[in-house]
């Protein structure tokens, strides 16, 4: 899963093209993220867009936790398996879940979580879980805060469909939290996006540098 697969590729472009015509998408700092080695990447949730928004613009695959009721229907099932995704049973504390996610960090893997628990009412950050602190411990690779701001006003939470809206995405440097506390990984965490955030919401950002990055 280090490599992107011809599946992974084909609607990357794709992806590429519909994220710039219809959010003018724009990344920056996607050079923090390492171009190798287990990363965690950790972001706020603003809409169902939000996984498409974080990958696109990256080099390498991401995997990434999806509804387990997604699974059911064999043929969809392999195909968000072919983009990396595999299953949490949602509010159940699935301990297979957490073991899969360290197991993918270990081996080297990209990983995108959301640790809010749940998209956003508001478009806000809200508190993060404290589960994301155990698999930080567990694993000990670099986590990178990403901040997207945009994709709650081009689908919020109960709308059926998404409609165009500018988005974008601030990727921060990645903090090594080995020998951190729990505590201490949860407040760093929730510091850097809302920090990220004010930067987005603020225009502080580089100025545009590669395509769809600054």
């Amino acid at each position: 899963m280090n490599q992107r697969s011809v599946v992974w590729k084909l609607l990357q472009i794709i992806a590429r093209v519909g994220t710039t015509v219809l959010f003018d998408l724009k990344t920056y700092g996607s050079r923090n993220v390492p171009k190798t080695g287990g990363v965690l990447l950790v972001a706020n949730h603003q809409s169902y867009l939000d996984p498409v928004l974080v990958a696109v613009h990256l080099d390498r695959p991401v995997s990434f936790l999806a509804k387990s009721e997604l699974f059911e229907n064999p043929y969809f099932a392999w195909f968000i398996r072919s983009l990396h995704a595999f299953p949490v049973r949602q509010g159940e504390g699935d301990v297979g879940a957490v073991r899969e996610m360290i197991r993918r960090l270990e081996e080297g893997n990209v990983l995108n979580v959301y640790p809010e628990g749940s998209r956003t009412k508001t478009g806000e950050i809200a508190p993060l879980e404290k589960g994301v602190a155990l698999v930080i411990r567990k694993a000990g690779v670099p986590v990178v805060p990403v901040a997207i701001d945009g994709s709650f006003a081009a689908w919020p939470k109960g709308a059926l469909m998404f409609h165009p809206h500018p988005v974008r995405v601030r990727y921060g440097k990645p903090i090594d939290f080995n020998g951190k506390k729990g505590e201490e990984i949860i407040g760093t965490l929730e510091n850097e996006l809302r920090s990220l955030m004010a930067e987005l919401r603020s225009s502080q950002v580089p100025s545009p540098g590669t395509p769809g990055e600054g």
